[in-house]
């Protein structure tokens, strides 16, 4: 897909955009996500929830993982609701440096072919702290009309596909959850610890900085060359625990000019319920 501008937009640039034609998009999430956002939120941004907007929430994870993708009818009437068109610029930002829910938001609307999508570096504290206006008023704003979406254009791979990946050294399965959970020592959200067994720990914290903003976009793409090699995008598929921060290292390599392989949405909280080869540190 052809990029026209940059997957990141850093905090200094959206202040100079203040007052300008934008479409600013608050992506966090957790439990008092909504409540945080009625309190304190960027001057105009509308609220997008993980769980109800950006998924399907299902009553058994192992049909998809924790947070399987909408279908394309509910995710044209989301950005419906929110007054998106195709020719809005979107920014969406989080409080996780993109990592929360806001690297998700900007794959999915990508994926439906948008082509003037951002994510906020530093995330909202980042744009406080340059004195970006902040309002805890209710924002009000006109529907748009239907957004056409025909299918996912970007790659997406499913459980089987992983299954064969993992055991054919042409292709690479990246799991970008933190290494203790990756080694099994820890596991906070599913049920099994451990991770995919041929699958390669390339925790996606660090594409940022000790300031909690993405590395250059030369670092990254040196950094993604040497760990993908000379691997086609489509042979690449990357996974985290339910397809969320999995979105936030897809992120950093289109900011790094390196096509955009495959996501795993179903993730380890897929994989974990599936009776499929688990593997630790140990194994």
């Amino acid at each position: 897909m052809s990029q026209s501008i940059s997957p990141i937009i850093n905090p200094e640039e959206l202040k100079a955009l203040s007052g300008t034609d934008i479409l600013l998009i608050d992506a966090r999430a957790g439990i008092n996500a909504q409540e945080n956002y009625q309190n304190e939120h960027l001057k105009n941004a509308r609220f997008v929830d993980l769980n109800r907007d950006l998924a399907t929430i299902t009553t058994d994870p192992a049909n998809g993982g924790r947070h399987p993708l909408p279908s394309l009818e509910k995710f044209s009437e989301v950005l419906s609701k929110l007054g998106i068109s195709p020719k809005s610029h979107v920014i969406v930002y989080d409080d996780k440096n993109g990592s929360n829910a806001a690297a998700r938001f900007w794959w999915m609307l990508k994926a439906a072919g948008h082509e003037k999508i951002q994510v906020l570096n530093g995330g909202l504290q980042a744009a406080i702290k340059i004195g970006f206006p902040i309002s805890s008023e209710i924002e009000t704003f006109e529907p748009a009309e239907k957004y056409p979406i025909q299918e996912w254009k970007l790659l997406l791979a499913d459980i089987d596909e992983v299954e064969i990946a993992r055991n054919n050294d042409q292709n690479m399965v990246i799991d970008v959850r933190d290494k203790n959970r990756f080694d099994g020592l820890t596991e906070p959200l599913d049920l099994i610890a451990g991770h995919i067994p041929g699958a390669v720990n390339v925790p996606f914290n660090e594409n940022l900085n000790d300031e909690g903003f993405y590395h250059s976009s030369e670092t990254l793409k040196q950094k993604y060359s040497e760990i993908i090699g000379d691997k086609s995008p489509e042979n690449i598929i990357v996974h985290c625990g339910s397809g969320v921060t999995a979105c936030h290292t897809l992120l950093a390599m289109d900011y790094a000019g390196i096509e955009i392989p495959k996501l795993y949405v179903g993730s380890w909280s897929e994989w974990s319920r599936n009776d499929r080869e688990l593997a630790t540190k140990n194994i």
